[in-house]
């Protein structure tokens, strides 16, 4: 048996985000902005933790419809700080609207939040062919481009690491081992 499911044995929500989601290529802008923003709210804290969150997150956020997100108003937004489901960060959950607003930017200007993230692997996935996951790196060239280029268009909570991990999430990067089934 592969040591790949190693980080989420034992929990079924992250023992399904592996088998099902993680590294594996999604095309839906609002699955991309939804997997950006949960990676953002996951900055100093466990991805489990997180994944344990999302369902009061999606809950919170509309969806992470990024229209719906765009269009959240303060209040709506202030309410959101009292909401024990998700991480009470002010700065993170305004961040949601920010990078709603600059998300719709980016699709105005590149047709699609998708074309724009597959633009920096000029629409290649990513394949590590890992042995073991020390193997499995958290950054890379492209996470430091697309974490720059991010920030300049007004998104926050992107820096290299977590735009590398927010890239396993969508597809981008594939860094299943090679000897996982889940590949």
């Amino acid at each position: 048996m592969s040591e790949c499911r190693k980080w989420a044995e034992g929990d079924p929500i992250l023992e399904k985000y592996h088998d099902h989601e993680w590294c594996k290529i999604n095309h839906d802008d609002n699955f991309e902005f939804m997997m950006l923003c949960l990676e953002g709210a996951s900055v100093g804290l466990s991805w489990q933790l997180i994944m344990h969150k999302r369902e009061a997150y999606c809950e919170a956020f509309h969806d992470f419809k990024i229209d719906a997100c765009a269009f959240m108003t303060d209040q709506e937004l202030e309410k959101q700080l009292s909401n024990q489901g998700i991480i009470r960060n002010r700065n993170k959950i305004f961040s949601v609207r920010k990078n709603a607003v600059a998300v719709k930017k980016i699709q105005q200007e590149f047709g699609s939040f998708d074309k724009y993230l597959w633009s920096f692997t000029d629409g290649k996935q990513i394949d590590g062919h890992w042995k073991t996951l020390a193997d499995i790196p958290t950054v890379s060239d492209i996470s430091r481009k697309m974490a720059a280029d991010m920030k300049k268009r007004g998104i926050g909570f992107v820096g290299p690491v977590i735009t590398y991990s927010f890239m396993q999430s969508i597809g981008i990067v594939n860094d299943h081992l090679d000897d996982c089934e889940y590949r």
